[in-house]
């Protein structure tokens, strides 16, 4: 898979959730869905007034599952008659089914590559629409037996998953934790096997961060064959948790309620845990990507921080739509729920369910601007 600075090649893959939702507004039909073809959706045809009915598929990163079940969720409790679905396949293979049309929206905790955005705006049959709606960090989670705190620093982790460094009582972890006792386990990396923005966060990391041990580039899918493998959030979080020894990275969402340990990071002259806030504040220190569409806000992510106010190893998970959909219910049910998600109301329920950042206001208000757009 080629690399690029910024946006990433894709895979695809199947998997499947679905809630039910719906949403009251003007201009619509009583018939069923039809979600087959590109953009043109299916939510049903449109008419002059009425309430809008039909489903409308989406999916992606499984990272934004938690949010998509707090968002769909909450878009639900206040419409009914549109049932919004969401596949937790992965950022990857949700780039892929939004460009062949069998998703009208989808999650992706990394940006389009450049090939996949001309991909996107043929199907969309004008720029897409790509915004960030979910900010949160990614933990360094291990299980090792008898260690509950550790501190790490960019070129340790780096030697980790390289395999140069083997052994959890290497000098070098240990001279970034005196006075915990380290035992000689072997370490046994664990990275995604499917293609994940999870990893494209995490390998960005890597390579601004610690250059000098990181040569590989920003990518989805993990560029070495060493350590073990595991598909999705939840499969990696099941085989940290099933050996001892075992290190990953991890949406932070995934960690929670599991007893895995979490490595705190070096920033600056600090050791920082993960944490939404310090995610939210590095986001804030970020800047978009200079020559994209203005409905497309990619950023190219702070990973070389020295405050110790923001954590360097986060994703800003997106959301990924057309502004243009032949059928009006479509538009109006997309850019409904898009409008949700990024309002107080959502991000304050995805917050309590995947522990993410609220979106700062500033970033909100250009979002708001952008979803507007949508229509048919």
């Amino acid at each position: 898979m080629k690399t690029s600075t910024l946006r990433r090649a894709v895979v695809p893959g199947v998997a499947a959730l679905a809630l039910a939702a719906s949403l009251a507004a003007c201009g619509s039909s009583n018939n069923s869905a039809d979600n087959a073809g590109g953009a043109d959706g299916g939510a049903g045809n449109s008419a002059s007034s009425g309430s809008l009915s039909g489903t409308v598929a989406g999916g992606g990163s499984s990272a934004q599952e938690k949010a998509q079940e707090s968002w769909r969720a909450g878009f639900g409790q206040s419409n009914s008659g549109v049932t919004l679905t969401y596949d937790s396949v992965g950022s990857g293979t949700g780039q892929t089914n939004f460009i062949s049309g069998a998703y009208k929206y989808a999650g992706s905790d990394s940006a389009m590559d450049d090939a996949t955005l001309a991909k996107a705006k043929q199907t969309c049959g004008g720029d897409p629409i790509e915004i960030p709606v979910f900010i949160s960090p990614i933990d360094v989670a291990f299980n090792l037996k008898g260690v509950t705190s550790l501190n790490l620093d960019a070129d340790t982790i780096a030697k980790i998953f390289t395999g140069k460094i083997t052994k959890w009582d290497d000098p070098a972890i240990a001279a970034l934790n005196d006075g915990v006792k380290l035992p000689s386990t072997a370490i046994t990396p664990v990275h995604r096997s499917d293609a994940s923005g999870t990893t494209w966060n995490f390998t960005d990391y890597l390579n601004k961060a610690a250059p000098s041990e990181w040569s590989s580039a920003a990518n989805t899918a993990w560029p070495s064959t060493k350590g073990e493998s595991a598909e999705g959030t939840s499969g990696v979080v099941g085989a940290v948790q099933a050996g001892d020894g075992t290190i990953a990275y991890i949406d932070d969402s995934g960690v929670q309620g599991t007893k895995l340990g979490v490595a705190k990071i070096k920033v600056g002259d600090s050791y920082v845990a993960p944490s939404a806030d310090g995610a939210a504040n590095d986001l804030a220190a970020s800047e978009v990507v200079s020559g994209s569409p203005e409905t497309v806000m990619a950023y190219n992510l702070n990973r070389t921080t020295t405050d110790a106010k923001n954590y360097p190893i986060f994703m800003a998970s997106y959301e990924i739509a057309c502004q243009s959909y032949s059928d009006a219910n479509t538009a109006a049910i997309v850019k409904a729920f898009l409008t949700y998600i990024t309002s107080a109301d959502g991000q304050k329920a995805a917050a309590a369910n995947a522990y993410s950042a609220p979106l700062p206001s500033d970033v909100a208000s250009k979002e708001a601007t952008i979803i507007a757009k949508i229509g048919s």
